[in-house]
């Protein structure tokens, strides 16, 4: 068995890491909404795409740009390190409301400057009614606005940034490089005819796609110069001969395709930053790295030998680390659902590909120095994934194992044995459905020819509306009725449990339709006002098409929303069903009242513990309960298929939705936005993160957890079954612990059909510790949901989750 080195940094990476872990309060930036501003005002007659264009060339060549802490990859992403920039073309409001509490926000605080403040105050008006948020208001009906109010369906995210959620065409582009890329445009463009509607909008966008890569190429230029006027000054020769180096590679990428591994890296990392510069819509991921940049790697470290593995190892670090720097702000509503300011910016290793129509395992080298480099690194970026299959050899699965061992949550697995057949069913071409690969947290998407939001769209949260299906209607928190129904509890009127699911099908259908309306209009808003030209022009086959993804140029689209409360809904049904259905030892109205009061007494709280305890639990291995909440979610399922997303008939293959669990963690503010529910959960009490067990219902150790997981229709749910498990690290001290945990994994992947699986390996007691004392442990890293994230930057509220969830062994 290979044993990877785990322990071993070099003193460059060692305190660039320690520089950005111990910045408590990162500051806001506010160049780009000076920028955009100034651009968006200047080019009021521009068409949009255009528009977008020329404000992003204004930012590239006016912002502030620096090379620092000896990094070999360069590339910043605002003025300051581990700054954050406001983007004002989304939204104004809530930077208007809150830019003066930013320092007091619990796990997610930013400092910002009273010259910031001033800047924002001047900049803010203009945008008043006309930014993306501002405009999807405006198209919402009253009904659409009420139910964001009350928290039910939260749509935040997608109107407040870019949408992202997507790998672009990384092979493209190290293939062609950004020159060659033009010619592609600028043949495409000798065919447009502006005697054609479509054209004349087409010829736009390519346009503005030219304005585009001609600035990222100056942007890449004005790199090459620092490094040479930083050289000039540098008196320590070796590092004067980096910066040299550094200038030389940033010459030849503002124009030609890269020649060399350490070119070819820090070319796709100038891609990235700048994707998230132009629209800061989180999980800009890279797909498959160790394939498309084996071919380099292979040239430079196997064969031609001139840079050596361990080199090669700590220029993969410098690329995280610059990730690290890479920073988002949101909303204080907003950020906590996405407790510790995740990027998401996946890297997916493993897997398969075909070789003359034949699978085989693809790990290589590379494959094996990137898991190497996330292991010695333990940081949250990137959001490492691995491609598992039958066929993955013991060796590199063991070397997985190895870094779980390591204790900061990576990396997880997604499985081929589910995701390329169901890719297949649903239309993806055999070829591509091969070459899928992580996005952001957990879900999926064929990297540089999908759209946006393969997940990420709207939550929907389940433990109300079952709430909702158990009351006529009525949401326990707002006290709206948004569904009017006949049976209640409170009524004591439901004649058979069989009317329960039934009020819960209609429910359910509702809010489905609704949280879709919703989405639509954003979407619709989106594309009318937020075209991603970079982005655009790296995802097949805009170009060609002459259309942005948003207006159908991506080869594939289909979305994914989000639920919440997965193991509460079926728990809570399961509730009703024994206890008052089928056992009758708690009547319908006494059960109402109960909810309604909190379990509030003595009375109220031993009938809470026979709810905990006599009912069954989700994950537990026991089939009334697993199935059961199976069928309910077999209706949100089926209802999402009677939508198409706006993209339908205008290009791609697809257009659909379909479910999916990686709901990041929302399951706190959602839960504290819940009443007590029928599983005997406490109001405001955390529901269930993904799709895992509710914390501290799973009793029956791990095998059972999977048992119960593999019961969901995952076949079905293409935006990710997320599976979070924690173990103690004393599980996996000896080398039988670590096989038990590779065979547990490939039982599930294999018998269970298991979509996804990840760990945290990290003891109760540290994690209190850490809660206690914050500075003892900042580099002290956890899993989250589909993240991972540094847990003294987590609000208290996501740290008590995170602590409260079940410790197995094996």
């Amino acid at each position: 068995m290979t044993t990877l080195n785990l322990e071993t940094l070099s003193e460059r990476i060692k305190i660039h890491k320690s520089s950005l872990i111990h910045i408590v309060k990162p500051p806001v930036c506010t160049e780009r909404a000076q920028h955009y501003t100034a651009a968006y005002q200047s080019h009021q007659d521009k068409p949009i795409p255009v528009r977008r264009a020329l404000a992003l060339a204004y930012h590239l060549s006016n912002r502030t740009i620096w090379i620092k802490h000896d990094e070999l990859i360069v590339g910043n992403q605002a003025s300051e390190v581990r700054a954050a920039p406001i983007f004002p073309e989304y939204t104004v409001n809530w930077i208007e409301n809150e830019i003066d509490d930013l320092a007091e926000r619990p796990g997610a605080g930013f400092s910002i400057s009273e010259e910031n403040k001033r800047i924002l105050h001047l900049v803010c008006p203009w945008w008043r009614g006309q930014t993306v948020q501002d405009r999807c208001y405006g198209m919402f009906t009253n009904e659409h606005k009420e139910l964001l109010a009350t928290g039910i369906i939260k749509a935040e995210g997608n109107m407040t940034s870019g949408d992202a959620h997507l790998a672009v065409n990384f092979p493209l582009l190290l293939e062609k490089g950004l020159d060659g890329l033009r010619e592609k445009v600028s043949e495409r463009r000798s065919r447009i005819n502006l005697t054609v509607l479509e054209d004349l909008h087409g010829e736009q966008f390519l346009k503005s796609i030219d304005i585009t890569l001609e600035a990222l190429s100056h942007h890449i230029e004005r790199y090459a110069d620092l490094a040479r006027r930083t050289a000039a000054k540098e008196h320590r020769f070796s590092r004067k001969e980096e910066l040299l180096l550094i200038a030389e590679n940033c010459d030849l990428l503002a124009h030609e395709p890269p020649r060399t591994f350490y070119q070819a890296l820090q070319l796709c990392y100038f891609v990235q930053l700048v994707l998230q510069i132009e629209s800061n819509g989180h999980s800009v991921s890279f797909g498959r790295m160790d394939q498309y940049l084996y071919p380099y790697y292979r040239r430079d470290v196997e064969l031609e030998q001139n840079l050596g593995r361990e080199k090669a190892i700590e220029l993969l670090q410098s690329c995280w680390l610059k990730l690290l720097e890479v920073n988002k702000i949101r909303s204080g509503s907003h950020s906590k659902a996405s407790a510790g300011s995740p990027l998401y910016q996946n890297v997916t290793i493993g897997g398969q590909k075909l070789i003359n129509g034949e699978a085989v395992d693809a790990v290589n080298p590379l494959s094996y120095a990137i898991l190497e480099s996330c292991g010695r690194l333990r940081s949250t970026q990137p959001n490492l994934s691995v491609r598992y299959h039958a066929g993955m050899s013991e060796d590199f699965l063991d070397a997985c194992v190895q870094v779980i061992r390591c204790g900061f949550g990576m990396p997880a697995f997604n499985n081929d044995e589910i995701v390329i057949p169901e890719f297949i069913k649903l239309g993806v071409e055999k070829e591509d459905a091969y070459e899928y690969a992580a996005i952001g947290c957990i879900e999926t998407a064929v990297g540089g020819k999908w759209g946006y939001r393969c997940t990420g769209m709207s939550f929907i949260n389940f433990a109300r509306v079952v709430l909702a299906a158990l009351e006529g209607g009525r949401d326990a928190t707002s006290k709206k009725v948004f569904l009017p129904q006949e049976y209640a509890l409170s009524k004591g009127n439901f004649d058979t449990f069989n009317q329960v699911l039934d009020a819960w099908d209609n429910q359910i259908k509702y809010y489905t339709r609704k949280s879709i309306e919703i989405e639509y209009v954003v979407d619709t808003v989106l594309e009318e006002n937020a075209h991603d030209i970079l982005c655009s022009a790296l995802v097949d086959d805009c170009i060609e098409r002459a259309k942005s993804i948003k207006q159908g140029g991506a080869k594939y689209d289909w979305v994914s929303g989000l639920q919440v409360g997965i193991a509460n809904l079926g728990n809570s049904l399961e509730a009703v069903k024994k206890l008052v259905f089928d056992e009758g030892v708690i009547g319908q109205q006494e059960l109402a009242q109960a909810l309604e009061d909190d379990f509030d007494g003595l009375t109220g709280e031993q009938l809470r513990q026979r709810l905990v305890n006599n009912a069954p639990k989700y994950g537990n291995d026991d089939e009334s309960v697993d199935e059961l909440l199976a069928r309910a979610y077999q209706t949100y399922i089926n209802e999402i298929k009677n939508y198409h997303n706006p993209r339908y008939g205008r290009g791609p293959i697809g257009g659909n939705y379909y479910a999916g669990t990686s709901s990041i963690s929302a399951n706190v503010p959602f839960g504290a936005a819940t009443m007590a529910t029928p599983d005997g959960r406490k109001a405001k009490a955390p529901l269930a993160e993904g799709a895992s067990p509710a914390s501290g219902t799973d009793h029956l150790g791990p095998t059972a957890v999977i048992s119960s997981v593999g019961r969901l229709p995952t076949g079905s749910i293409l935006g990710g079954v997320l599976l979070n498990q924690k173990l103690n690290p004393s599980t996996l001290d000896n080398v039988n612990d670590r096989q038990k945990l590779m065979f547990l994994l490939r039982t599930f992947f294999e018998e269970h059909k298991g979509w996804h699986i990840q760990y945290n390996i990290v003891s109760r007691e540290t994690l209190v510790k850490a809660k206690q004392h914050p500075d003892q442990y900042r580099d002290l890293v956890v899993r989250v949901a589909g993240y991972s994230a540094f847990f003294t930057a987590l609000s208290p509220d996501a740290q008590d989750d995170i602590i409260a969830r079940t410790e197995h062994t094996l």
